[in-house]
């Protein structure tokens, strides 16, 4: 059995991992010049640093038990506990640890970054009429908060926590889509009738406190970068992969349904079933033939631009003792939407020496990642890192830059987006399948799953 699988990102990669012992021969095809995608390890002098994403959620066991499974155990890491701010109207504030991804059940975790009337409108949420909710289904994320709790809390806070995960402002965001377990909540509460926001998120604050506790820090990093993760997963998947390697499109081999696949500007062999591993628009033209009606139930899939910019400065005097700051939706005077100190987030990285900061710019809808320039980028990093937090970078002594573009690197997991990836999966033929962050999530853990399972769906 021969099995294509295009892209060499984290998904294409695990799947290929997946299908070493299925007996069949398997090759990668992968566009760029490198392996691993939207996980990028770079050569910082002071050691390997991730300018893609740097952390996963470890309290998935699934994906921690996967990395021992690849001999990785030892290389994960914990993060130092410090806790993270948020700018907000020019000052820089304690991020709220309560509440669902920014969303609180009452306005005392938040009070500090509304204003009395909000405060107000939250706590009364309770005692107004509920919405309604029909079970299964999604709404926007932005529009409901906005509803019920007022524009504030969107724009100083959910925004700002969504956006570091999605790209995405709140308001191009479904719930179920990207805050799942509320959705699920707001179906258990619409059995009964309307549903308040505020009771939903009380009740979920309440199931994790009955959590056990001792299970470890919520996310774990690889000490020499995610370049361990998908090295690995490169040898040890055995597959024969190909960078630079452009597939313009799908054919089918033979009349019918059934038969085989060729690959415009693949190896010369005829392959039993097709993995994209692709970004949603590029799945989109590689279907065409093959898969008109998946390749038209693609458009409204939507992708983010951004852009990360990694510093290493010669001493870390003056720098908050914080894990980061996120920006709040609509600050004027700066242009990055948040900042990691990476070297106060991670022990490991400390044990350098100097400081490590990333800083980060773009959301869906703005154009920054594409047309700023590198020299614009990393102006805009120093001069905005000086006046949210105080620190001068430059008097702090830059001495290493690398500036990361991603264009189009997270999907835009709209009200809508679960419905769309339902009805790209129901037009796919037999023998081609999808997988990667814009079908089964956007997290590391996530994106392992689903690759894992759709490797096993094509032994």
């Amino acid at each position: 059995m021969n099995i294509a699988i295009i892209g060499a990102g984290l998904a294409g990669l695990t799947a290929a991992y997946e299908l070493r012992d299925a007996g069949a021969r398997v090759d990668v095809y992968e566009a760029t010049d490198r392996i691993g995608g939207k996980l990028y390890t770079v050569a910082f002098e002071a050691g390997p640093t991730d300018m893609g994403a740097e952390a996963f959620m470890a309290r998935r066991v699934d994906a921690v038990e996967f990395f021992k499974e690849l001999g990785l155990g030892d290389s994960l890491v914990e993060p130092s506990g410090l806790g993270s701010l948020v700018y907000v109207d020019g000052r820089t504030e304690p991020l709220p640890h309560a509440g669902i991804m920014g969303i609180p059940s009452s306005s005392a975790p938040v009070a500090h970054l509304v204003s009395e009337a909000t405060a107000a409108k939250i706590d009364a949420e309770g005692d107004a009429p509920g919405f309604e909710w029909e079970i299964g289904s999604d709404v926007n994320v932005g529009k409901l908060v906005r509803e019920r709790y007022g524009d504030e809390v969107v724009d100083n806070i959910v925004t700002s926590l969504l956006g570091g995960v999605y790209s995405c402002a709140a308001d191009d965001l479904g719930v179920r889509a990207t805050i799942p377990q509320l959705a699920e909540e707001f179906d258990r509460l619409a059995e009964r009738g309307p549903v308040h926001l505020s009771e939903a998120v009380r009740n979920l604050e309440n199931a994790r406190k009955e959590l056990p506790t001792g299970q470890g820090a919520v996310f774990n990093a690889f000490r020499d970068g995610y370049q361990e993760l998908y090295e690995e997963l490169a040898e040890r998947s055995g597959a024969d992969i190909y960078v630079d390697a452009f597939i313009s499109g799908i054919e089918r081999v033979g009349d019918g349904a059934a038969g085989t696949f060729r690959l415009k500007g693949g190896e010369d062999v005829e392959y039993d079933a097709v993995l994209l591993a692709v970004p949603a628009p590029t799945a989109a033209l590689l279907l065409k033939q093959v898969a008109p009606g998946a390749a038209a139930a693609l458009t409204p899939v939507k992708l983010a631009n951004s852009a990360v910019v990694g510093m290493r400065f010669a001493t870390d005097e003056g720098l908050p003792q914080n894990s980061g700051v996120l920006v709040a939706a609509g600050e004027q005077d700066v242009r990055a939407k948040a900042f990691t100190f990476s070297s106060r987030k991670w022990p490991h990285l400390a044990e350098r020496g100097g400081a490590l900061v990333r800083a980060s710019f773009g959301r869906f809808g703005d154009d920054v990642a594409l047309r700023a320039s590198e020299d614009d980028l990393v102006d805009w990093a120093l001069d905005d890192l000086k006046a949210i937090t105080g620190f001068d970078g430059r008097e702090a002594g830059l001495e290493e830059i690398y500036v990361q573009r991603w264009f189009g690197g997270i999907p835009r997991y709209d009200e809508h987006h679960l419905d769309t990836v339902a009805r790209v999966v129901e037009q796919l033929p037999e023998g081609v399948a999808v997988t990667g962050a814009w079908v089964g999530g956007v997290g590391v853990p996530a994106v392992i799953a689903h690759a894992r399972a759709a490797a096993e769906r094509l032994r």
